[in-house]
């Protein structure tokens, strides 16, 4: 066997946040089962979103490439506190505001050339699935209902923890700062989560053993995950800022609810975006919009700017950094049309090939695979006239599309 092929289809290197280790990452079944969470609908699009997301579209542009069965599912979080807020803020219906947003993710993903998830999902669609793990951690212990709402109880849970590690007498400021509420009278520990909460007049609702309410946050995630891919998945993505509580929150009752181990194989997180230096944050007014960054660059130059970063370090978005990269994607697109036909001889691009494909394997070293394809760019444009250039041009195009750019 070549070692092309070994490259295409053996194991690839991923980090596991459970772990902290980079470990060998194959299918148990040649299926691969992704879950990504997705976004809150009430501020979209912005780059950082747009780094999140697009990392999980190379990864399943890569893992189909090495021929495996991937089923993709995304969720969009369209019952939440922040979005019931930012209607009121707005004068729209909760309901019209997530419409709206989750419109414009999809339109701004398309305009980058995502492939869309097999199953792209609503939590408001899924709300007997919740109720049905609810239930169940109720009956096994796990849960408890006040006053019309549901705690898990994380005393319940001797693990709880193992995904982020964090000490737990660390927990609760973090948590916390990212929407619990430690002031409960209903529940037993400040630490618990809900699972099941009434809603406040004028707030929506849904019928439940418990009285009308809606969802927690952390339970609609694992009401979908398990939906479409059952109740053990291969890998589950999202942004660092969900390893805790989000993340933790869903191993806890996907494991209790579900009684199988592990609820995730491969927890992959996607660091942070900074702006200028800054954190990028609504309350500092400094988000950058894709709509906007697309207004003047292509959607290749924006991939290429993203991906010219490691997906788990943490970078800061720089204005003027998209003119390189425009230039860099004006580069592979001429390499790409250059006339190539010639006479005498071939341009040889295997070694640059199996670099591309060795560093995608390294934990989706997107930083590796653009310098690989820099290199076949430039061995196309600077050959002799009478080389024939024709291959390593289908190299280039379909290395470029596992990268999700179309050379135009």
């Amino acid at each position: 066997m070549s070692s092309t092929v070994r490259a295409e289809q053996g194991g690839m290197q991923l980090f596991n946040t459970q772990t902290g280790q980079i470990e060998e990452f194959t299918p148990r079944d040649d299926k691969v089962r992704l879950y990504v969470c997705g976004v809150t609908p009430y501020d979209t699009t912005h780059i950082g979103h747009a780094f999140t997301f697009l990392t999980f579209d190379i990864l399943v542009r890569w893992l189909r490439h090495k021929g495996w069965d991937v089923t993709y599912v995304q969720n969009v979080t369209d019952i939440d506190d922040d979005i019931l807020r930012k209607a009121k803020e707005v004068g729209l219906a909760w309901n019209e505001l997530g419409e709206r947003e989750t419109a414009r993710y999809l339109a701004d993903m398309d305009a980058l050339n995502w492939v869309r998830p097999d199953h792209y999902v609503k939590a408001t669609e899924h709300i007997p699935e919740m109720l049905e793990i609810t239930n169940s951690l109720i009956a096994k212990g796990n849960a408890y209902e006040a006053a019309g709402n549901v705690y898990f109880s994380v005393d319940s849970d001797p693990e709880f923890g193992k995904l982020s590690h964090i000490p737990r007498d660390e927990m609760l400021p973090i948590a916390n700062e990212r929407g619990n509420t430690p002031d409960d009278p209903h529940k037993r520990d400040p630490l618990d989560f809900v699972l099941w909460q009434k809603s406040a007049e004028g707030e929506p609702a849904w019928g439940s053993p418990y009285g009308p309410g809606r969802p927690g946050w952390h339970v609609e995630c694992s009401a979908m995950a398990s939906r479409y891919l059952g109740p053990s998945i291969d890998i589950h993505g999202g942004g660092a800022d969900l390893i805790f509580p989000h993340h933790e929150c869903e191993i806890a009752q996907s494991e209790n609810a579900f009684g199988v181990e592990p609820f995730a194989r491969f927890w992959a997180h996607v660091a942070m975006v900074g702006y200028e230096g800054e954190k990028m944050s609504k309350s500092l007014g400094n988000l950058v919009l894709v709509r906007d960054v697309l207004k003047n660059y292509s959607p290749d130059a924006v991939r290429l700017y993203l991906f010219s970063n490691h997906y788990r370090a943490p970078w800061s978005f720089e204005d003027d950094a998209l003119d390189e990269w425009a230039r860099v994607a004006e580069e592979l697109r001429e390499a790409a049309e250059f006339p190539a036909f010639g006479i005498e001889g071939e341009v040889d691009v295997t070694a640059e090939r199996l670099r591309f494909l060795d560093a995608m394997d390294d934990d989706l070293n997107t930083p590796a695979a653009i310098e690989a394809l820099r290199e076949i760019a430039a061995a196309i444009l600077e050959s002799p006239e009478e080389e024939d250039a024709r291959r390593a041009q289908q190299t280039l195009i379909e290395l470029a599309d596992i990268l999700g750019l179309t050379l135009q």
